[in-house]
C-alpha cells in the first residue's frame, strides 16, 4: 500500500469504518511466505501486506503460541509478551506509526487501560503528545504506565463510552486526532498481523475454533481480513476458516445477546458490570462486523460470569503456569463451556488469546476469592 497524503479517518460518504486495501493481483508476484523475514521477532515480519513506512517499533507482536498442558488439541496465543503487557501494542503500534508519517502532533483515546498504556508508549517513542481517557477504576497498572511515559490522563467517573463522548466533543478544539476504535483503518492493520502469525505458527493450517475475548473486536476484525488476504495471495487454503467465538462478560454482553437473538446490531448495554476492564464495552462501534464474523464462520458468542472467569484465572495459573488477564480467562471459561456443551470436540484444534498479561491487573487479581487473595 502505498499512503495518501492525509491520515484517513472514516468513509466521507457514510462515516463507516474503512480498511486498508492492496494491489493483491501485484502482491501475489512479489509477497509470498518465503518472502517472510524469519530474523525479524516482530509484526514487522510481514511488511509486505503491511503499509510501506517507517516503523515506530518496540518489538511488538511475534507471540508465543504454547500449547496447553492438560487439553489436547489446545493452544494459547500469549498476547501478555507485547510491549506494554497486551495485543494493544499491534494496533497501536502501528496507528502511532501512521500519525507520524503524515504528521501528527497530537493523539487521543479513550481506553478501557490497555490501549491507553499502548498509546502513551508509542507517543513517547514517536515524539507525540497523548491524551488518555480512561475510567477512573481502571486497574492501576494502567494509570501508572500512561503517567510514566507521560501522557495527558484524565480519569472520568464513568465508562469507556463516556470517555468517548469526551474525546469526541473536544478533538476539534484541542487538535487530537481521534484514534479511538474503528474511527481509523491502522489499528485494525496492526491486529490482522494476528492471523497472519497463527497461520504462520500452525504451518499454514488455521486451526478449528478460535477464542477470541471481545470487548471493542478490533482483534476479530484484523484477523477476519488477514485470512481474506492470505487465501488470496495462496498463503492458506481457501475455504476453511475457523469458526470464531467471541467472548464476553455476563456483566456487559451487548454482543453475546445480539447473537442469541439473532440480530444483527447490539444494543447499548446498561448498567455495565464486569473486573475484565476490556470486556466492559456497552456497545461496540463494530458490533455488527463482529456479528457478522461470528456467523459467517459458523461460530458463536458466548457470555460468561464473573465467577466463571476469576476461577479459570486461578485454574490456568496453578495447573499451566500461566498468570491470564481477566480477558483471557473469560475466554479460558468460555472453552470450558463449549468443551462441556459438545460445541468443541475433542478433536477439534482450538486456539484462544490470552489478551493481556494478568500482571497488569494483580490489584483486581487478588479482590477476587480465596485462591487469589492475599495470603
Amino acid at each position: 500500500m502505498a499512503p495518501t497524503n492525509e491520515y484517513p479517518t472514516l468513509c466521507p460518504k457514510c462515516a463507516g469504518a474503512l480498511y486498508v486495501r492492496y494491489d493483491l493481483d501485484a502482491l501475489r508476484r512479489t509477497a509470498s511466505r518465503d518472502s517472510i523475514d524469519q530474523r525479524e521477532h516482530s509484526m514487522w515480519r510481514y511488511r509486505s501486506v503491511l503499509p510501506d513506512v517507517a516503523p515506530v517499533s518496540l518489538g511488538e507482536g511475534w507471540t508465543p503460541m504454547l500449547p496447553s498442558r492438560r487439553h489436547q488439541n489446545l493452544w494459547w496465543k500469549e498476547e501478555g509478551a507485547n510491549p506494554t503487557g497486551s495485543f494493544k501494542a499491534r494496533g497501536l503500534g502501528l496507528a502511532v506509526t501512521m500519525a507520524r508519517h503524515f504528521g501528527v502532533k497530537k493523539m487521543a483515546i479513550p481506553s478501557a487501560g490497555n490501549a491507553a498504556g499502548a498509546l502513551s508508549a508509542y507517543c513517547a517513542a514517536a515524539d507525540i503528545e497523548a491524551h488518555i481517557f480512561m475510567p477512573k477504576d481502571v486497574p492501576k497498572a494502567n494509570l501508572v504506565e500512561c503517567t510514566a511515559y507521560g501522557a495527558h490522563v484524565t480519569l472520568v467517573d464513568g465508562l469507556i463510552s463516556d470517555c468517548g463522548k469526551i474525546v469526541a466533543a473536544r478533538k476539534s478544539d484541542e487538535g487530537w486526532f481521534d484514534v479511538s476504535t474503528l474511527k481509523e483503518p491502522f489499528r485494525v492493520e496492526g491486529k490482522k498481523t494476528m492471523g497472519y502469525e497463527l497461520a504462520e505458527q500452525f504451518d499454514w493450517k488455521l486451526p478449528d475454533v478460535v477464542i477470541y475475548p471481545t470487548g471493542g473486536g478490533v482483534g476479530m476484525i484484523g484477523m477476519w481480513n488477514a485470512f481474506e488476504e492470505m487465501e488470496q495471495l495462496g498463503w492458506i487454503h481457501a475455504g476453511k476458516r475457523p469458526r470464531m467465538v467471541a467472548v464476553q462478560s455476563a456483566g456487559c454482553a451487548p454482543i453475546a445477546k445480539a447473537f442469541a437473538e439473532g440480530k444483527s446490531v447490539s444494543e447499548a448495554w446498561q448498567g455495565a458490570m464486569t473486573d475484565a476492564s476490556g470486556l466492559r464495552v456497552p456497545k461496540s462501534y463494530g458490533d455488527y462486523i463482529v456479528l457478522d464474523i461470528c456467523r459467517a464462520s459458523a461460530g458463536t458468542a458466548v457470555a460468561v460470569e464473573e465467577s466463571e472467569i476469576f476461577a479459570s484465572l486461578a485454574d490456568w495459573a496453578q495447573h499451566e503456569g500461566i498468570l491470564l488477564s481477566p480477558e483471557g480467562a473469560a475466554a479460558t471459561a468460555a472453552y470450558d463451556k463449549l468443551r462441556e456443551s459438545g460445541w468443541i470436540a475433542s478433536s477439534d484444534r482450538v486456539l484462544i488469546f490470552n489478551t493481556g498479561s494478568g500482571m497488569k491487573y494483580t490489584d483486581v487479581i487478588a479482590l477476587h476469592g480465596p485462591a487469589l487473595a492475599h495470603p
